[in-house]
């Protein structure tokens, strides 16, 4: 019986309004689910049809958990279908509703309702309510009501205070509505509609003092506007133009003063015009005037005179570089050839090498030597072709590229200029550096050097560069085309001993106001900073160290007055605490599957630990340590061998049975390069025949499938590495034996280097 009172009706989702009872409502309805509710509700249900209201407007799709569980009861009055297939329709809203539960979703919205009763209680404080709010309908209503007119009607016509709330509630300008919809009591709604009244008219006055603030900045701009402008006109009466006049004939001077082409002085005169006719008060002004300081400040004839005498030329390299016979012989042919011919050689130097060797320092004391003026640019993290060629003057902040500012800050046509880290330019989508150093370092281009700022050609014939590299090969092979490659290796401890004591000590001792008195390394002292602190190419390290034991010197003789201070082995590790490399010395027995190899790194030699172990497996090859491609295909290559060859080096193991891990230490450093196949080979022989290699033998070569050795580069270095850990004897390629004069004697005195032509000699004498 009770399902069959049921109250069920169906439903139209309502979307961006609230409709209230007492106030008749018009909706367009388009969607179909509510179409289908609509013709429902006139079919069946005498016209009678619940609206409800949808939490979120912007949703197409009607879900239960998107609609609020007030409504109300209406009925259709009138229903107009219009062109575009939708329906127009008034309803005369009668009540409130709750919806108990929805009967259902398909092909429309059905659901069981209950009518809510508005409770009012009509005594004093709601009647002081009703008569506040029509008090302030009848001073504000225009400010917080959409339709104040109907309003007005509706309210002369009679309401009861609930039908007031809600009349006012449809007609309120605010956006949340459904609170009035929600309330039962009609004193709530009421306090309700006050406090929207008044927020509303805050509202209000916070965007008229925002209006009347704008409109008074607006007119102080113009104000000020004016008073600058007819500022301007007196100024310019008084004598402004004069000034004017004054300092662009001052310009004009300095342009022709300044000797500069033909072509280049007709544009900076003609830009001095635009110039002179331009108001100081625009941006073009300034950007005219910063060109023509440019073009000025710009060398265009000034030079310096070369030093003549090539011995004293030598003096000053072989004071400022210990060492580096070979390269200060190149130096000195170039610079022959210079002064012979008049003119720069076609080549530009590039001095490469690891860092601390003396590059940077190398180019200052030719630039010295020459009586030259020196100006260094660094390239490291260029990556913007404009960094090289400028920007051009149509954009804003427009600056002029390094070259040409470097010769400005140079101040003569021939200088020397060294282009610092040019293998460590980059490119991007703004253009490729590189590309535009050709031209630059081209002695067949360089004469009419074009710069997207200077907008004319500039003669660069005149200018020595020079260029510095840690690495070549990141260098575009058309730059280095442009190069003569002058290498500066890694120097020998004897090297670096004598470039501590006669350059850092001195230099210093200067920089600390220290004496020779005052502080004194002994020979032993200075030998075991080399050996026990530094494990460098350069002498950067050497360099910092005895500058902290400068610093601690310099306390010492503050604090405690002392005269003077020795520096000797047993009171070393008190300036520079714990001694942080040791030699291989130590480890005259070896270990099995551990095997020294020599390598060669943009920072100079170094050696390298390979290590081998098996363990039972199924034949697997397991490679660790950040290996490169080369090394990798040299690990694929040695296993091979190996395997070919396991009878004759005395190794019976089924490879089948066995997984082999070839370890590189130092995980996070890459490794990559063709010289360690001996290596690999030799720590696999180790590990599958259990027979160790001594510590102190270290080795370096590529191997072929058939055993041969093949040569390497870097010998040099590799061999400096190899005395500064403490090894005894390397084995090389036999190729390699032409390359044995570059190594300095005193480490042809420490190492005893045997050449080997095949994999199978070098692993007789080792097994």
């Amino acid at each position: 019986m009770a399902e069959e009172n049921k109250l069920i009706l169906p439903a139209i989702a309502i979307r961006g309004i609230t409709p209230f009872p007492h106030v008749d409502f018009r909706i367009e309805v388009g969607r179909e689910i509510s179409v289908n509710a609509l013709e429902e509700a006139e079919k069946m249900y005498g016209g009678n049809i619940i609206l409800l209201i949808q939490k979120e407007a912007n949703k197409e799709e009607i879900k239960q958990d998107n609609l609020y569980e007030v409504g109300v009861l209406a009925k259709i009055q009138l229903k107009l279908k219009m062109p575009n297939g939708n329906y127009k329709v008034k309803f005369k809203v009668t009540d409130r509703i709750k919806v108990k539960n929805y009967e259902s979703f398909d092909p429309y919205i059905v659901v069981n309702y209950e009518k809510i009763s508005s409770i009012s209680l009509n005594d004093e404080e709601e009647l002081a309510l009703v008569r506040r709010v029509l008090n302030v309908f009848q001073q504000d209503g225009k400010i917080f009501l959409t339709a104040v007119d109907e309003v007005s009607r509706l309210l002369q016509s009679g309401l009861t205070p609930e039908e007031t709330t809600d009349v006012m509630a449809y007609y309120l300008k605010t956006n949340d509505k459904y609170k009035y919809l929600a309330e039962v009591s009609v004193a709530v709604r009421l306090e309700y509609i006050l406090e929207d009244v008044e927020k509303e008219k805050q509202i209000i006055q916070i965007e008229n003092k925002i209006n009347q603030d704008v409109k008074k900045s607006i007119d102080e701009s113009q104000k000020e506007y004016y008073l600058r402008e007819k500022m301007r006109a007196i100024q310019t009466e008084l004598g402004d133009k004069a000034r004017q006049d004054e300092e662009v004939d001052e310009l004009r001077k300095k342009i022709l003063e300044a000797k500069m082409p033909k072509k280049i002085e007709d544009k900076a005169l003609k830009e001095l015009e635009r110039y002179s006719n331009t108001n100081n008060q625009m941006a073009e002004s300034g950007i005219i005037r910063a060109y023509l300081d440019f073009l000025i400040a710009l060398p265009w004839y000034k030079t310096t005179e070369d030093t003549k005498d090539l011995k004293e030329v030598e003096k000053a390299l072989d004071k400022n570089h210990y060492g580096l016979t070979k390269v200060k012989e190149r130096i000195l042919e170039y610079l022959a050839v210079k002064m012979m011919t008049g003119k720069n050689p076609s080549t530009i130097l590039c001095f490469a090498g690891p860092p601390g060797v003396g590059k940077t320092s190398l180019a200052k004391s030719i630039s010295e030597a020459l009586g030259r003026n020196f100006i260094k640019q660094s390239l490291g993290g260029v990556r913007d072709e404009s960094e090289i060629r400028g920007h051009r003057r149509t954009y804003v902040g427009a600056l002029p590229g390094r070259i040409l500012k470097g010769m400005k800050d140079a101040g003569t046509i021939n200088p020397v200029f060294l282009l610092d880290e040019i293998d460590k330019m980059a490119s991007d989508y703004r253009g490729d550096p590189a590309a535009a150093m050709l031209e630059v370092l081209d002695p067949e281009q360089n004469t009419n050097f074009s710069d997207n700022y200077l907008e004319e050609a500039y003669d660069l014939s005149q200018v020595m560069f020079i260029t510095t590299a840690n690495s070549l090969e990141s260098i575009p092979a058309p730059l280095r085309d442009r190069m003569e490659i002058i290498e500066l290796s890694s120097y020998t401890e004897y090297e670096k001993f004598n470039i501590a004591f006669k350059h850092l000590l001195p230099k210093e001792l200067k920089n600390h106001g220290l004496t020779n008195e005052q502080l004194e390394i002994k020979d032993e002292a200075m030998i075991k900073i080399i050996q026990g602190f530094t494990r460098e190419a350069g002498v950067r390290e050497l360099d910092r160290l005895i500058q902290a034991i400068c610093r601690k010197v310099v306390k010492e003789i503050l604090i405690d007055h002392k005269e003077k201070v020795v520096i000797t082995v047993d009171n070393l590790t008190d300036y520079l605490g714990k001694v942080r490399f040791f030699n291989n010395e130590g480890r005259e027995q070896g270990q099995i599957g551990i095997v020294t190899g020599l390598a060669y790194t943009e920072f100079g030699g170094d050696t390298l630990d390979i290590e081998v172990t098996t363990y039972p497996g199924k034949g697997g090859l397991i490679l660790t340590g950040k290996l490169g491609d080369v090394m990798k295909e040299s690990a694929q290559a040695g296993l091979s061998y190996v395997k070919a060859h396991s009878k004759e080096l005395n190794i019976d193991i089924d490879f089948s049975t066995i997984d082999i891990h070839i370890h590189v230490p130092e995980g996070a450093v890459p490794k990559d390069g063709p010289s360690a196949g001996v290596t690999l080979i030799t720590a696999l022989v180790s590990a599958l025949s259990n027979r160790p290699v001594p510590a102190n033998i270290g080795m370096t070569g590529e191997i072929t499938l058939r055993g041969s050795v093949l040569p390497i580069g870097g010998l040099r270095e590799k061999s400096i590495a190899a005395v500064r850990t403490g090894l005894k004897t390397i084995y090389i390629p036999i190729e390699n034996e032409r390359d044995l004069d570059e190594v300095p004697n005193e480490v042809k005195e420490k190492l005893n280097i045997i050449p080997i032509k095949n994999i199978d000699e070098l692993l007789h004498k080792i097994f």
